[in-house]
């Protein structure tokens, strides 16, 4: 495809972007991380049902996920699992959190792991492990959207000049306006996203069938490549027990950014509506993955699955339809890469920087904003160049570690005797694991390595539990008045 309108099209989404972000503060002082971390708890329900709903879905929507259907088959559908469950964890633990934030002050989720075990080292552990896996999603999505720049330019836009547009481009709008920005900035990728993935699905079923059936696609993979439709999927690399256990790790993890998410909102109600619609968002993700689909029997010599949308779209569909796939593939990995980053150098400072060097609020606040700089030119930029590997294996090998942090939450929501060294113990055992597991002997027995860290993990924790003594009273009363109160009532 020679015609210059898919990269206009694309560069205009991201001028747009731009200008949506840095004037999304409003007239509101970025001078606390009240307002630069959580927007003033102020975001209505449709801004907060956006918000999460367009983070949730990302880079894998357009790129991950159908190739996966392409390379794999229906091992993909963990995604709709992965998804259904994020929309109940919305519902059930939103609101509480959202008081734990109005109570206590807190603006991270860290910082609330700090206060349940009133343990500032614990903490800046969470937070620490949680980065390892927010900065892989991160990653994850500054590697599509570089990939994206380069295929609308024909390649004139190298990879790595793609990463540094569009980091350029997000540390900007972050750094003036915050979480607000990433709320305005979602709401508009989201509509964006929705519309497009619909358009270029029904398009590609239309071209592919000579009608609007989404059936017809998978009548004839079940004739032709029937060895798509089962597990271990065509290639034989997706066992039962992986993908299960990848679901469960998924399950898990309580990503920093979901809950920095729910303390924006403007009440516990505004989230608990925002939840209940967000199932109506994620159909978003099948229209793509029957792209990916056509595209065993289209397109069945393609050397990068992740390309698989792109492809049969620059080989099919109208130049402006083309043009609005990168502009709506653009807009997932944007809208999932921002809220990470941020997530990143709000906890980084308010959970490990400010109890180590005794900062104070309103310098915390200040570095949390430049600290954006270095987390996006010396860790993510360098590693989104390096282009590591399948986007949804990065995807999973992050959620993997976050994992990992379950502990701390179990603590917090169920069990009131969960003490400060067991969480402690717990994280580092199962943290342990999963990096050997992940480097050194890759998800043994075809098992995912993070759920190998949990099976030390939770035992350690509870063991270590009761034999440690546990939180002062007066501190799990306040917590579990407000996640359990029944339950602690009858305690």
């Amino acid at each position: 495809m020679n015609s210059v309108w898919p990269l206009v099209i694309t560069l205009g989404y991201i001028a747009i972007a731009m200008i949506i972000g840095l004037t999304a503060r409003a007239g509101h002082r970025m001078e606390s991380l009240e307002q630069w971390g959580v927007a003033g708890r102020s975001m209505g329900p449709v801004t907060l049902y956006m918000l999460i709903a367009a983070g949730s879905v990302s880079a894998y929507t357009f790129m991950g996920a159908p190739g996966w259907a392409y390379s794999k088959g229906v091992a993909v559908f963990y995604v709709a699992v992965y998804l259904a469950y994020l929309a109940l964890v919305a519902w059930y633990f939103g609101p509480k959190v959202w008081q734990f934030g109005e109570q206590f002050g807190h603006v991270t989720q860290a910082s609330a792991i700090a206060d349940r075990y009133q343990s500032p080292a614990l903490g800046a552990l969470a937070s620490i492990v949680m980065a390892v896996g927010s900065i892989a999603y991160a990653v994850l999505q500054t590697v599509g959207s570089a990939y994206i720049l380069f295929v609308m330019s024909g390649g004139a836009i190298p990879v790595w000049l793609g990463v540094i547009i569009v980091l350029s481009c997000i540390a900007v709008y972050l750094y003036i306006s915050g979480q607000r920005a990433i709320g305005r900035t979602n709401a508009f990728q989201g509509a964006l996203m929705l519309v497009v993935a619909w358009a270029v699905g029904l398009w590609a079923v239309h071209s592919a069938t000579g009608g609007l059936d989404m059936s017809a696609v998978f009548t004839r993979i079940q004739q032709d490549h029937a060895e798509f439709l089962t597990l271990p999927g065509a290639r034989g690399d997706m066992s039962f027990s992986f993908w299960t256990t990848s679901i469960i790790v998924s399950m898990f993890s309580f990503m920093p950014p979901v809950w920095t998410q729910w303390m924006c909102a403007s009440s516990a109600r505004t989230i608990r509506r925002s939840a209940t619609w967000l199932p109506t968002y994620y159909v978003v993700i099948l229209p793509v993955v029957v792209v990916g689909f056509i595209g065993i029997y289209s397109l069945p010599d393609l050397e990068r699955a992740d390309t698989v949308v792109l492809e049969y779209a620059m080989a099919n569909l109208p130049v402006v339809l083309v043009g609005l796939l990168g502009a709506g593939t653009l807009a997932a990995s944007m809208s999932s890469s921002e809220p990470f980053i941020h997530s990143v150098a709000l906890s980084a400072t308010k959970d490990v920087l400010q109890p180590l060097f005794k900062l104070s609020d309103a310098f915390t606040a200040k570095l949390a904003r430049w600290l954006l700089l270095p987390v996006m030119a010396l860790i993510i930029a360098p590693l989104a160049i390096a282009e590591p590997g399948s986007l949804v294996m990065i995807l999973l090998v992050g959620l993997g570690f976050a994992s990992q942090v379950l502990p701390a939450f179990i603590g917090m929501f169920f069990w009131p005797r969960a003490s400060k060294l067991g969480v402690m113990a717990g994280i580092l055992s199962g943290f342990a694991v999963t990096v050997a597991f992940t480097t050194v002997w890759s998800h043994p027995l075809g098992i995912h390595a993070g759920f190998w860290g949990l099976m030390l993990n939770l035992p350690v924790f509870v063991a270590v539990s009761l034999a440690t003594p546990a939180v002062e009273a007066s501190v799990v009363e306040r917590f579990f008045r407000i996640s359990a109160p029944r339950g602690f009532k009858r305690a």
